[in-house]
């Protein structure tokens, strides 16, 4: 099986990035194992970078994509920089894939006005995903190692063309993935949010072959994926307009399925 490198540039904090969340669901689930996930933390929020920015983002994120946010952390008490969950992706990435990490961070703090920018609140939140050694976790997370994987990080974002720059950030804009071959090869850069059917477009041009016969099962879905906001499960198993909330409340009545009502919308598991 052909391999494909997707090299994503993102921050636990980035609004977009949790927009961008149903469209490459559906390419994991349609691409599996021929897609290897590299993510590139970009440090998006320094510290003392005005919040309200990111209130808006949020805003306009979930409005553009439907999935659920909670802006009201960056307006009572925002954390004072993605840096710590930055690091914390990269001590994850120590023990293998860290995107059911990256992921619980993401869920934090879009949707549940957590702060996330000490050590112990970043452990709790590695305990909550399970499968991570916790004691090497605390380690890596302040070791010098994890560190200099950040800054690789930051070095490989600034690194790419200017015209790809987010504005007075000096780093490629977020989200943004390269798709490259087997061999390292770049064959096609998404910079900024984009769609699925673009994100499809890149993983084919650079050789990788569709792994999946069709959609899932809503709870098939919620076994690979865990939690899911509506909007992942209309885009990972094709229930568009009011069949994905229809389903899922479907399922909830029969125990199922249970929500997690946040801000604007519902996170659900398996019951």
């Amino acid at each position: 099986m052909n391999v494909v490198q997707v090299r994503y540039y993102t921050d636990p904090a980035c609004p977009w990035s949790w927009a961008l969340e149903p469209a490459l669901r559906k390419l994991i689930q349609e691409f599996a194992e021929a897609l290897h996930f590299r993510y590139v933390m970009c440090g998006m929020l320094r510290e003392g970078a005005d919040p309200i920015p990111q209130a808006r983002q949020a805003l306009e994120a979930s409005d553009r994509a439907g999935m659920p946010v909670d802006a009201r952390l960056w307006l009572d008490g925002a954390p004072t920089s993605s840096y710590p969950a930055c690091i914390a992706v990269k001590a994850a990435a120590e023990q293998g894939d860290p995107g059911p990490y990256l992921r619980r961070l993401r869920e934090g703090l879009l949707c549940r006005r957590r702060k996330l920018d000490m050590g112990d609140s970043l452990v709790e939140e590695a305990r909550a995903v399970g499968g991570l050694d916790l004691a090497r976790f605390r380690i890596a997370l302040a070791s010098h190692a994890t560190l200099e994987a950040f800054g690789a990080d930051l070095e490989l974002a600034a690194a790419v063309a200017p015209e790809h720059h987010a504005p007075g950030t000096g780093r490629v804009r977020l989200p943004s993935l390269e798709f490259l071959t087997a061999d390292g090869e770049m064959v096609r850069g998404l910079y900024g949010f984009t769609d699925y059917a673009t994100m499809r477009d890149g993983a084919l041009e650079a050789g990788a072959e569709p792994q999946s016969s069709g959609p899932p099962s809503i709870e098939d879905a919620m076994r690979r994926f865990g939690t899911m906001a509506t909007a992942e499960v209309s885009s990972v198993c094709e229930l568009p307009g009011p069949r994905a909330p229809s389903e899922l409340w479907r399922l909830a009545v029969e125990w199922r399925v249970k929500p997690e009502r946040l801000a604007s919308g519902e996170l659900w598991t398996l019951a």
